[in-house]
């Protein structure tokens, strides 16, 4: 939905230009922090003598005024959680103050002030883990971390002084020039995924359109990936702060600088030493990313302006007649009675109506998912606002409800910190559940967004909403803004908004109150975070399902719950190519099923630009077509050029499904991004470290789009080795350097390769993934470009998806691995089976496994099924086909080719080990 800054603050959008220049220059100025402290000194260090870490005493060295007054003493609490993960914690050594709650981000609970623990003096300069060594400097205290295994500093915060305020933290660390960033979000990045040092980076839930760029957006993640390349050898770190109050980063290229308005300095240090080892263990702490339903990974279509049932029965029949694949229409808040949450317009989407169509698109396998907002309206005749007051859930001021303004005209917000909020909400989820059987929710305007800005009271001289009003958007209400007291007008001022806006600004007074009195002003980006966790809570409970939910904002661990779209972007070639970066980045945030709005939010997007966001967005972890009422249609069938890109790209997407279901698996167990930079996969890559025109799907499937208008071609980079076309296999790039190929791209075609050493499990697609994923399995088994020497492997996880959990379950789920090898002219292909009941009783068959890369022919197959010889091998053949290598990499203009081997005619249980070998002959 389109954003409420979006509308009514465009003046402000429009200076976002000029305001993030100055800014930049303030960042280009801010190399050494501003004296604003003069640090701590360490006066006492001991160890737990039950291994509890080290617990030390800080003490000011000489207060100042600016920002507020030095806290005194400040409590050290240092300890190795695991081989892999470090933590530094420092707060105040005598009050409690603010953390994101511990049962909002379960995790380990140091000590708290005062506590008195079994310990001894600690001696040592430096306290060693398994990977990780923290190591300290006493007057003043500095600390830094090191790597063991190679004495690499990670951080070191002698770099600046340390500064504890009770609304201004500041801490530093020294980076090699050297070092590749990554994260630090939710912004659009302009510069690519790599972070760009003097770009201003702030963090603080913010609805503000993702077309500002280097800005403050729905999210906030304080965590930053960090890949250094010494001696030809890469290694990568995290570092997390996990603190949720507003912050500004500073990095200079050599040096970042936290700036922080409040709460602790909780520092997170993951070892890595791999970028896939590093989210494995991030995630491990925050969060595994939730199992998405395998319905999920289709194609989903949505607007703002479906004003009626027909239009969006319409749409699904659009889909139908043009052959394009669809698995789930959504309702953006049309369905609504006046945009109250809940409820159901009765003239243009009456219930039994409805029901009829939900019932006749879910006997297809389709899915509806329809918007919910937190905001809700202050309607003495609505049951859920009647409900919510009655149980007392809502957000307050001065002993009251907070009134702002959203889409149905006044709203109170729901508290989702208070236990009997999150009690009412799931509750509001199964009465509308009973009401329509939704399939999934999305949650939007969750930073929380709001019309209005300050302290308001209903309008006694005019209505609110004021009726047939044409901008919602514009506030209503009577507001007065707030400025007298610290938690609306701290001392340091964020670059809220890109603009130093203040924090209260189009959204909840931070001087607003939680439940125990938890002030917004340290909650304020936990909103959309707690409300995902209160939704995934009812849906689960509704019929012990797997949840689909989407939410805008999203914090730390929010990928648990929920997925995420970038939110609102506009048609535009810039958007189409920002897109990317931002994808990635969530990837590393531990949310990895994202996507952005396919062809723009709004305005109009052209045919062109739409046929190559498909292209694109066909493989984004999250694929749905979104626009803006005021935009004209843009459902892909709407131009038949876009049509036939669509049937192009997500004909391929719907092949890929297993492969992108078996991602979303590994995602779940290990943390593993869907969709990643191509750097995960080849750290070593260098010329790969900025790449952000082209990504990965999992380890080894590399998706080159078109991103500039009128291009019949893209240059793309390919770390060394041999890939293959997926839509043409005969088709080889085969890459020795880090040069750029030119590979055709006509209007309608996409580039998309898989690497060496991969087997990919394919099945025939469909138009609808409950469909395409009964359909017989193809292994494309890709050696090197001519190989006589060569290994590949692959695997595939199958499962019922709607069981709340994703893990291996006899009966329930089945994983297999494959392998293969090439020897001289002996070529074997195998699978070995883990927990094969559930592919057995499912009917799943492989039919034809297809090898790349091969020299000579196909002699003499022989296959074993479970260890027998299998007896329909005799209907099993051979097809053949050369590929050629790309002439762009060619010496000397000779081209090289290789065979296609197919081995065709089968139908092996994928739920049962098979073995096959046969020899390569020379053809005659």
């Amino acid at each position: 939905m389109l954003s409420s800054s979006s509308s009514s603050t465009s003046l402000l959008h429009l200076a976002l230009c000029c305001v993030t220049t100055l800014f930049a220059l303030h960042f280009c100025a801010a190399a050494k922090p501003p004296k604003v402290g003069f640090g701590y000194r360490l006066v006492s260090i001991e160890e737990s003598t039950n291994g509890g870490g080290l617990i030390g005493l800080l003490q000011v060295k000489q207060s100042t005024s600016t920002y507020g007054p030095d806290i005194p003493h400040l409590r050290l609490f240092v300890k190795h959680e695991t081989q892999d993960r470090l933590r530094v914690h420092i707060t105040d050594a005598e009050e409690q103050r603010w953390e994101v709650p511990y049962d909002l981000l379960p995790r380990e609970q140091p000590p708290p002030p005062g506590a008195k623990a079994s310990s001894s003096p600690f001696t040592a300069s430096q306290y060693a883990g398994g990977d990780l060594i923290f190591s300290f400097t006493s007057d003043p205290f500095t600390f830094a971390v090191r790597r063991k295994s190679n004495g690499q500093t990670l951080f070191d915060s002698s770099y600046g002084t340390m500064v504890f305020k009770d609304q201004y933290l500041e801490i530093s660390t020294h980076l090699p020039k050297t070092a590749a960033l990554y994260g630090l979000g939710e912004n659009t990045q302009p510069g690519g995924i790599r972070l760009r040092p003097n770009d201003p980076y702030t963090l603080y839930t913010t609805d503000i359109s993702a077309i500002n760029l280097n800005t403050d957006l729905y999210g906030s993640h304080p965590v930053y990936m960090d890949l250094r390349n010494e001696g030809g050898e890469a290694t990568a770190h995290a570092v997390l702060l996990l603190n949720s109050n507003g912050m500004d980063v500073f990095y200079t290229g050599s040096s970042l600088t936290y700036k922080v308005i409040g709460g602790v300095l909780d520092f997170y240090f993951f070892a890595g030493p791999s970028p896939l080892a590093v989210v494995d263990q991030y995630t491990t702490l925050i969060g595994r990313p939730a199992p998405m339903p395998y319905w999920a990974l289709g194609f989903h279509q949505c607007r703002w302006g479906y004003q009626n049932l027909s239009v969006v029965e319409g749409v699904v029949e659009g889909y139908r007649n043009a052959q394009i694949p669809l698995d789930v229409i959504w309702n953006d808040d049309d369905h609504m009675d006046a945009a109250k949450d809940f409820t159901l317009d009765p003239v243009n989407y009456p219930r039994p109506k409805l029901l009829e169509f939900l019932d006749r698109i879910h006997s297809r396998g389709m899915k509806y998912i329809v918007l919910i907002d937190p905001g809700i309206a202050v309607n003495s005749s609505y049951g859920v606002y009647q409900r919510g007051m009655a149980k007392d859930v809502f957000i307050k001021y001065e002993g009251e409800p907070y009134l702002a303004q959203v889409w149905p005209g006044p709203v109170y917000f729901p508290d989702y910190l208070n236990p009997d909020g999150v009690s009412w909400w799931i509750d509001e989820i199964a009465r509308f559940h009973e009401l329509v059987p939704v399939d999934g929710l999305w949650i939007d305007m969750n930073e929380a967004s709001n019309f209005c800005t300050g302290k308001c009271e209903l309008p006694t001289n005019h209505s609110c909403p004021i009726p047939g009003s044409t901008t919602p958007w514009v506030c209503c209400l009577d507001c007065k803004n707030l400025t007298d007291t610290r938690w609306d007008d701290p001392p340091y001022k964020i670059n809220a908004s890109g603009s130093r806006a203040p924090l209260g600004f189009k959204t909840i007074a931070t001087s607003a109150t939680h439940y125990n009195g938890i002030l917004e002003y340290n909650a304020h980006s936990l909103y959309g975070f707690s409300e995902t966790i209160a939704t995934h809570k009812a849906l689960q409970g509704l019929q012990g399902k797997r949840p689909f939910i989407l939410s805008r904002s999203t914090f730390v661990g929010s990928g648990a719950y929920a997925a995420h779209w970038t939110g609102d972007n506009k048609g535009t070639w810039d958007d189409l190519r920002y897109s990317i970066s931002t994808m990635l980045n969530f990837g590393l945030f531990g949310m990895p099923m994202v996507g952005s709005d396919i062809c723009g939010f709004y305005p109009a997007p052209t045919e062109e630009l739409c046929n190559r966001w498909i292209e694109l967005g066909a493989f984004y972890p999250f694929s749905r077509d979104h626009a803006n009422f005021a935009s004209p249609r843009q459902e892909l069938y709407q131009w038949e050029s876009v049509a036939e890109s669509a049937r192009n790209a997500l004909g391929l997407r719907y092949k890929l499904l297993p492969y992108l279901y078996t991602l979303n698996y590994e995602a779940h167990t290990t943390g593993a991004p869907m969709a990643r930079p191509v750097f995960f996969s080849f750290p070593n890559f260098t010329s790969s470290y900025g790449l952000s025109t082209q990504f990965l799907l999992g380890g080894s499937v590399m998706v080159s789009p078109v991103l500039k208008k009128a291009a019949t071609s893209v240059k793309a980079m390919f770390p060394p080795g041999t890939w293959y076309s997926l839509f043409d296999m005969t088709k080889a790039v085969v890459s020795q350097d880090d040069r750029y190929v030119t590979l055709d791209a006509p209007l309608n075609a996409v580039n998309v390769h898989v690497y060496q050493n991969t087997i990919l499990p394919l099945q025939r697609g469909g138009t609808i993934s409950t469909e395409a994923r009964t359909t017989p399995f193809t292994l494309v088994v890709a050696f090197p470009f001519g190989a006589t020497q060569g290994d590949a492997k692959g695997s595939v996880y199958v499962d019922d998806d709607v069981r709340p959990e994703m893990k291996l379950a006899e009966g329930e789920a089945s994983y297999i691995e494959f392998y293969a090898t090439v020897s001289g002219s002996t070529v074997k292909v195998w699978s070995e089976v883990e927990m094969g009941s559930f592919s057995l009783e499912k009917g799943l068959l492989i039919e034809k496994v297809c090898v790349l890369g091969l020299q000579g022919n196909g002699q003499g197959l022989a296959v074993e099924v479970d260890g027998d010889p299998w007896a329909a091998a005799a209907g099993a053949h051979f097809t053949e086909s050369h590929a050629a290598m790309h002439q762009e990499k060619l010496e000397g203009g000779n081209k090289r080719t290789s065979m296609i081997v197919e081995v065709g005619g089968l139908s092996l249980p994928l739920g049962k080990t098979f073995s096959m070998t046969w020899k390569m002959g020379i053809k005659e």
